[in-house]
């Protein structure tokens, strides 16, 4: 059987899916896409991904699957959420003609698709936003991204997945002088350099370390935890449990509970818990979040500067970062904070609530960051990992700079 995985646009997840797909987001210590190619049994694959048109170019530049094609043929094509991060057992046993919808409540506006087995044209109505007449079940608990704090309601979950099936591939042996202490595996991949002093405790939950990954002198790794590949863990790092590390990032200081999305920095002395860190960001040093109100209560927070408050459902939250954010040394960031992409923050102010695209903020206010200032800054640090964007991520970038500032500048 084919299988489509598709972005539905819906919710409000910016700035997690600013520049990439809602199932190119990493949800756990692996993307939802890459889950799902581990989950789905042999018998289906996936043979394209649907996308809005305004992320069609830069998707078709990171996979080789087609993307926003015709489904073709008339057996039955199984339609996967890309907002979903862990798909539900029921999902890979539906019968044809059938139809899994999240309901949270009852306003059909609010039902969305999780998964549907359906013929090819029934397929097109469901990408078009309608739900055709068929046998609908109905979840009533939230299995799916509706705003983008809710990387936490998944988090634990996604990770204990992701390192169940990583830590099934053997690795290597542990490095002399390395201490290792705990009863869950730690897998370690050839390639990878761990030094002498680092400790590792799977007393919680395994740990997995990629190939190409660096672990310094004094780092202390409590699991469950993955380092992706070609990564460094810097000297004395205390990596907490349910922490995600995706590629080529540096992270230091103390980081818990939170998942990078991969090249990002975090190299530096400062607390960073449960949050979820985009690509290109740079946090200085002594930066910190508060993860935990003093009042022990529900974060409540906003996804965009014109939004309303919402419950969170969440008593442990910390930031929401977009792409390329960047934070000057000292920042204190609040709980539930959600900064956009392209943020500047150069304030000694904590930084509250949402904070817009694009925002430079400083102690004598705020301003939109300039575009070509911008755009020098972010081809300067991508070159610094050897990348050069393309010319889709680009005008993306230009597009979310208008939709942002307008004429505004620095």
């Amino acid at each position: 059987m084919q299988a489509i995985v598709y972005d539905d646009g819906r919710g409000r997840l910016s700035p997690l899916t600013d520049l990439r797909p809602s199932f190119a987001v990493r949800t756990g210590a692996r993307t939802t896409l890459s889950r799902l190619e581990q989950l789905l049994p042999d018998s289906v694959e996936i043979t394209g991904l649907v996308v809005p048109e305004y992320l069609a170019d830069i998707v078709a530049d990171s996979y080789e699957l087609p993307i926003n094609g015709p489904i073709t043929g008339s057996d039955p094509v199984l339609l996967i959420n890309g907002r979903c991060p862990l798909l539900p057992e029921q999902a890979l046993s539906l019968s044809p003609g059938s139809v899994q919808v999240e309901r949270l409540g009852p306003d059909d506006s609010e039902a969305a698709v999780v998964a549907a087995c359906v013929a090819p044209k029934d397929a097109d109505a469901i990408l078009s936003g309608d739900i055709p007449e068929m046998n609908i079940t109905e979840i009533s608990t939230p299995v799916m991204l509706r705003r983008p704090w809710d990387f936490r309601r998944f988090r634990d979950a996604a990770i204990a997945h992701d390192l169940e099936v990583l830590t099934e591939i053997a690795g290597v042996a542990l490095p002399d002088g390395v201490i290792h202490r705990g009863r869950f595996p730690i897998v370690v991949r050839e390639g990878a350099d761990i030094w002498p002093g680092v400790v590792l405790d799977s007393s919680d939950g395994p740990i997995v370390i990629a190939t190409g990954t660096t672990i310094r002198p004094g780092s202390i790794i409590v699991g469950p935890a993955f380092i992706g590949e070609d990564s460094t863990v810097l000297d004395r790092a205390h990596i907490k449990g349910h922490t995600a590390i995706g590629a080529r990032c540096k992270v230091g200081g103390e980081v818990g509970g939170t998942i990078f999305q991969g090249l990002a920095n975090k190299a530096h002395e400062g607390h960073l818990g449960d949050s979820w860190i985009g690509e290109w960001v740079n946090i200085g040093a002594g930066t910190s979040n508060s993860n935990l109100l003093n009042t022990y209560g529900e974060v409540i927070s906003k996804a965009t500067v014109e939004g309303s408050h919402e419950r969170t459902g969440q008593t442990f939250l910390g930031a929401v970062i977009g792409d390329h954010a960047k934070f000057a040394i000292g920042t204190r960031i609040m709980t539930g904070a959600v900064i956009h992409t392209g943020a500047m923050i150069a304030s000694t102010k904590p930084v509250v609530g949402c904070v817009g695209p694009f925002t430079w903020a400083t102690d004598r206010g705020e301003t939109a960051f300039r575009l070509p200032r911008f755009m020098d800054t972010a081809r300067t640090v991508m070159a610094r990992r050897g990348i050069e964007p393309g010319e889709a991520y680009l005008q993306r970038l230009h597009t979310l700079h208008r939709e942002a500032s307008g004429t505004n500048s620095k």
